[in-house]
């Protein structure tokens, strides 16, 4: 199995569907889509500044919003098993710092993916290690200490590159080091 997380900052690219369901098809295995939260999780994060919910409520609604997304996903036309966030137990800290990126590789480490592919609207260079990828916001902070320890093949594509009409060519995913 493959996970692959599509990240929020693709909703509002018009070529998302048939784009999306043209890469999921070329993996050739199956596929674990895990949602970003993209703008409805972003309306959590503006309700929470402004009424200072708990932590814990605030991880329940992004995890609401990410469901959300993943019903937008099959409104495209994704036929893609979507990962129920609310009902997954990730045993992730309930902050901020944890977004769809950690709980993607925690979806991975649980299932045994042998894969997991982060769709993104940004290239990461090559030899950038996660740490350095959570530092510039490219991933969530949270995130190198997953995959550390995780026997994890990760990949960051460019997607919205590619939905641009942009090939899928190596040099757009960039696989990084696990440390």
């Amino acid at each position: 199995m493959i996970v692959v997380k599509v990240g929020g900052s693709l909703y509002d690219h018009p070529r998302l569907g048939p784009g999306l369901r043209a890469f999921l098809d070329s993996l050739g295995e199956p596929v674990l889509l895990v949602p970003g939260g993209g703008s409805f999780a972003d309306a959590v994060r503006k309700l929470d500044a402004l009424h200072h919910l708990s932590e814990g409520a605030s991880h329940w609604l992004a995890l609401h919003a990410m469901n959300l997304a993943g019903e937008f996903l099959k409104r495209l036309g994704i036929s893609a098993t979507i990962l129920n966030a609310v009902e997954f137990e990730s045993e992730l800290p309930h902050s901020w710092n944890v977004t769809s990126d950690s709980i993607a590789a925690r979806a991975a480490v649980i299932f045994s993916a042998t894969r997991l592919i982060l769709l993104k609207s940004i290239d990461i260079p090559l030899g950038t290690s996660w740490a350095e990828a959570a530092e510039r916001g490219w991933v969530d902070p949270h995130f190198p200490t997953l995959v550390e320890t995780a026997n994890l093949t990760v990949e960051a594509i460019n997607f919205r590159r590619v939905l641009s009409g942009g090939s899928l060519h190596p040099a757009l995913a960039a696989t990084l080091p696990l440390g």
